[in-house]
């Protein structure tokens, strides 16, 4: 019992730490506002969920997070890119991992990562209009969006941003499922003895 919690926590601590790496890793979607940039840290965790359980993949997506904040800061001295981070990626993951555990097959993940990548879309969009970018605007002292702007900003930029980020996450982790398959149900068969 004692070297399975062990081995998950070590696993768990790696899988942070690759996810903090492909973190930093970022870049650009074109057409898209330059400030919201797509990388593949939520990979790691979508791993730790599925193989640990949707509390291992939430863990890795809010070390990610806290070593973030910790090692580069953040542009308004409070972490709320980090927050928003955290909150599309556990948004993105638990679907898939739920999902995936019922239904233990690629279908049934990438159902999930549908059901995630719609669910990132929306709770982000509402939570962009009412709690993130005025908490952006108010810790970098600018002028108040008014709503015509927040909406306009989160219709051109953050919800076809969200929704072509789990898209292309859910495609590039497809890809490695088919070649992880095996490990991560020997990974899960392995925890569960």
């Amino acid at each position: 019992m004692k070297q399975s919690k062990l081995r998950k926590n070590i696993a768990v601590g790696m899988l942070s730490s690759i996810a903090y790496i492909l973190m930093m890793l970022d870049f650009p979607f074109p057409g898209l506002p330059p400030f919201l940039k797509i990388d593949f840290s939520d990979v790691p965790a979508i791993i730790a969920a599925l193989v640990f359980g949707p509390i291992a993949g939430i863990t890795v997506e809010a070390v990610k997070n806290v070593l973030h904040y910790l090692i580069q800061g953040s542009a308004t001295g409070v972490p709320v890119g980090q927050m928003a981070n955290f909150i599309a990626g556990s948004l993105f993951i638990l679907p898939a991992a739920l999902i995936f555990r019922k239904l233990q097959s690629a279908k049934g993940l990438l159902a999930g990562l549908a059901l995630g990548t719609l669910l990132m879309t929306v709770v982000m969009s509402i939570l962009n209009y009412y709690v993130i970018l005025p908490a952006y605007t108010l810790f970098l002292n600018m002028p108040a969006m008014s709503a015509v702007e927040t909406r306009q900003t989160i219709v051109a930029g953050i919800l076809p941003f969200n929704f072509v980020k789990g898209i292309i996450i859910a495609s590039v982790f497809m890809i490695l499922f088919s070649k992880l398959q095996p490990w991560l149900k020997n990974q899960m068969i392995y925890k569960s003895a």
